[in-house]
């Protein structure tokens, strides 16, 4: 098992090491970006790498996105590509030492590049990382893919397990709107933060 810590990532986006990298937001978050009401919402993005949805979403008039990533070098990319995008908003560190509160965070091939180990530490950090009524809101693989290093797979059985004490599945299905490559590969996921002894 690799070492995934800031120099492994950088290493890999230095090299253009990069086989996630669509180029372009995916259809299934556009779809869900568009039909969002509200620009104001607070919007993390962690895992970021190129972040072309926070591109999407500035472009859009979003006013209050976040990117976080452990390697300067994609926000660096992103800085050039998106010269106008606020620089305080451009988060560099450690996703689970992040301490403020979002109405939304999008998960968009960050959990994936997690260590399996950190699986449930992830939801709990996002839970901990929403408002109340805050959404977790993007795609799972649904696939087994690799078991020593990134991408990581697994299934929504396993998936579903992490985030149930702390979550509304809103939901929580396979992606119907995926890229070519991944079609039949993809679960989207709309979770809902519900507070830790609530009863649903």
């Amino acid at each position: 098992m690799h070492q995934l810590d800031k120099d492994y990532w950088t290493k890999r986006y230095r090299e253009d090491d990069a086989a996630w990298d669509t180029g372009s937001i995916t259809p299934p978050l556009k779809e869900y970006i568009d039909q969002l009401p509200d620009k104001n919402i607070s919007i993390l993005i962690p895992g970021a790498g190129n972040a072309y949805e926070a591109e999407y979403l500035f472009s859009k008039g979003f006013s209050n996105v976040s990117i976080i990533d452990l390697s300067e070098e994609p926000l660096n990319n992103f800085k050039q590509r998106v010269p106008g995008f606020p620089s305080g908003h451009l988060l560099a560190g450690d996703f689970f030492d992040h301490q403020l509160q979002y109405d939304l965070i999008i998960e968009q091939t960050f959990f994936c590049a997690l260590d399996p180990s950190l699986r449930k530490k992830y939801a709990e950090k996002m839970h901990a990382l929403l408002k109340p009524g805050g959404k977790l809101v993007g795609l799972l693989f649904n696939d087994k893919l690799n078991a020593d290093k990134p991408p990581f797979g697994g299934s929504k059985e396993e998936y579903a397990a992490y985030f149930e004490k702390q979550f509304r599945f809103k939901t929580f299905e396979p992606c119907y709107n995926s890229i070519k490559p991944r079609a039949g590969r993809e679960l989207f996921i709309n979770l809902v933060k519900v507070q830790q002894n609530a009863s649903w």
